[in-house]
């Protein structure tokens, strides 16, 4: 019977081709008595540059064998060679009648994954998504980053695909559920490069995002659903809905609104839903010259390699800053939503190959900063956009200043060498510890200072910062119960990084398979 193996630890030279590595691993496991190999292909690869002189990629490759299932382990360990079982998805059907089609409301990566598994498994969902389809939102989305009017229902955050279809793409997940591979496996299949499946950190590239939307968006309607774009749900209760004054029932509500989906939970809290305030972060964007961090990290195969990446993060007490959607050779991009509000993001194209990279440089911010209620994590996140606003001459500029003048607390040096990249430059010199609370500030200073002695230059007095950046989760959680649906409200199951239980593309992905998934064990498909 055959059987999957993966080949662990295959160091190639940089300039090594991906063949050679799959040469090395169908040697290995010859070597281990096992010959008959029907499919190997890449399953990670990395970059080891820790060793300046000898940086080399780090692979693993997988093989479906069929002459391998008497070989011990120990003969396998030796090989550096270990059994891979896949995990198939269980969809277990239901039997409860249901009274109505199946709701999502949000087509972000949740939303998504939850309308095309329920779809696939005949339940033809209705998705309602507030922000305009994919070429209107492109459209709006680029007016804003001209300089042009914020739409605030179509937007970097709201509109097909979510606010990931706007950013790296990137696809790390640490969750360590089976639902991550195949919702690797689905993008692929959607027109995502196949390399996401075996890369150690797989990205897709907003310009290729945008492809694996509008395919999902067909796919999905081929399948039986539907999609209803510029439809914000209100009045959400336990059996219905409303959109533009028309009362939508459904049988089952799956709420993957997003993160910013602030109305929404202001809404569900005046309704008495479960919600509560959960710690997030803040910060700002630093940009650098890709130049710079790609000879920091890479030496002399700068240039030769992809853009370099990095993560990097420090505590002092119960407080941490990190480095947060790291952008190689990236873009700021303007993420407001609400109207007198300044937020940044990060962007970068699949080719990472732009002047500048990017990264959020946050401090974790904790409910007993804002009073312990999810009104108070709305607000400090609000207030903070307002303020930004405020210091960019209220035009929607975004505040900057140097590293070395946040540093040494002076304000005034004009970008030089860094250009900042946030709607094509538009900003205004500002002084940053001004927008922030002080532990907020204190804790971007030592970071800045403790990633300069990780990363040479760093720190550098002409780096550029810009803020606000707010949005790296939601601020609040809809509590849910064991399954899935949110406590006191059968119906409705909370879901994403929207309702507080997914921090990225992919985990949003998976938990949008899995709250499909509950549905599909409890329901049976309507006629």
């Amino acid at each position: 019977m055959p059987e999957r193996f993966i080949c662990e630890n295959i160091r190639i030279s940089t300039s090594a081709s991906d063949g050679e590595a799959l040469e090395e691993a169908a040697r290995r496991l010859k070597k281990a008595g096992i010959s008959r190999i029907t499919e190997l292909e890449l399953y990670k690869k990395s970059l080891d540059a820790r060793r300046r002189g000898n940086t080399c990629f780090v692979c693993s490759a997988v093989a479906v064998c069929e002459d391998g299932e008497n070989i011990s382990d120990d003969t396998l360990v030796r090989s550096f060679i270990k059994r891979r079982p896949k995990t198939a998805l269980g969809f277990p059907r239901g039997t409860e009648p249901m009274s109505a089609r199946p709701v999502i409301v949000g087509f972000g990566p949740a939303g998504m994954f939850a309308a095309l598994t329920l779809a696939e498994h005949g339940f033809a969902p209705l998705v309602l998504e507030r922000g305009a389809s994919l070429d209107g939102r492109i459209a709006k989305v680029d007016t804003f980053f001209g300089g042009g009017k914020l739409d605030t229902e179509t937007n970097v955050q709201f509109g097909a695909g979510g606010a990931g279809t706007f950013s790296d793409g990137k696809l790390t997940c640490r969750i360590g559920d089976s639902a991550a591979e195949s919702v690797l496996e689905t993008l692929v299949s959607l027109g995502a490069p196949r390399d996401i499946l075996y890369k150690a950190k797989p990205h897709i590239g907003t310009d290729i995002l945008r492809a694996v939307v509008r395919n999902a968006s067909e796919r999905l309607e081929m399948l039986g659903g539907e999609i209803r774009y510029l439809s914000r749900a209100e009045n959400i209760c336990d059996r219905s809905l409303t959109v533009h004054g028309e009362k939508i029932p459904f049988g089952a509500l799956i709420l993957a609104c997003g993160h910013s989906a602030r109305d929404t939970y202001g809404e569900l809290m005046s309704s008495g839903f479960d919600v509560e305030a959960k710690p997030y972060s803040v910060g700002v964007r630093i940009e650098h010259l890709r130049e710079d961090i790609d000879r920091a990290l890479l030496g002399p195969l700068a240039g030769k390699l992809p853009a370099a990446e990095y993560n990097l993060s420090a505590r002092s007490g119960e407080r941490g800053v990190y480095t947060f959607c790291m952008c190689p050779g990236g873009v700021v991009a303007a993420s407001s939503c609400d109207e007198g509000t300044v937020v940044t993001n990060g962007m970068s194209y699949r080719s990472r190959d732009g002047r500048n990279s990017n990264s959020a440089l946050c401090v974790s911010v904790l409910p007993s900063d804002f009073g312990n209620s999810p009104q108070g994590a709305i607000e400090f996140q609000r207030a903070l956009e307002e303020k930004a606003f405020r210091m960019g001459n209220s035009s929607y500029a975004a505040p900057m200043q140097t590293v070395g003048d946040f540093l040494s607390a002076q304000n005034g040096t004009p970008p030089s060498r860094i250009q900042p990249t946030y709607r094509g430059g538009d900003t205004v010199p500002a002084e940053l510890h001004s927008l922030f609370p002080d532990f907020i500030s204190s804790m971007l200073e030592m970071g800045i200072r403790n990633f300069g002695s990780k990363i040479r230059g760093f720190d550098a007095p002409d780096a550029i910062l810009c803020g606000v950046e707010s949005r790296t989760s939601s601020p609040v959680r809809i509590v849910r119960g064991g399954d899935r649906t949110a406590i006191g409200h059968p119906y409705i199951y909370p879901c994403g990084e929207g309702a507080g239980y997914a921090g990225g593309i992919v985990s949003a992905a998976v938990d949008g398979i899995r709250c499909a998934q509950a549905v599909i064990a409890r329901f049976a498909p309507r006629d």
